[in-house]
């Protein structure tokens, strides 16, 4: 049973996280360049958020 659980946590931490790794190694001194990355997920949910309503206006019953 142990082995399952290290196998989960391998996962996680050398899989999944990787991403979080990278971001964490650029070392993002400036605030420019840290708010770059937030800025960059902002505008991927304000598109996505747009598709979903746009996606929910043709359910709509009143239209």
């Amino acid at each position: 049973m142990k082995d399952f659980f290290y196998g989960i946590q391998d996962l996680f931490v050398n899989h999944l996280f990787a991403p979080f790794d990278y971001l964490r190694k650029l070392q993002l001194d400036t605030w420019f360049g840290a708010n770059t990355i937030s800025w960059i997920f902002l505008a991927i949910f304000a598109v996505l958020f747009a598709y979903w309503m746009k996606q929910l206006s043709l359910f709509d019953p009143e239209h």
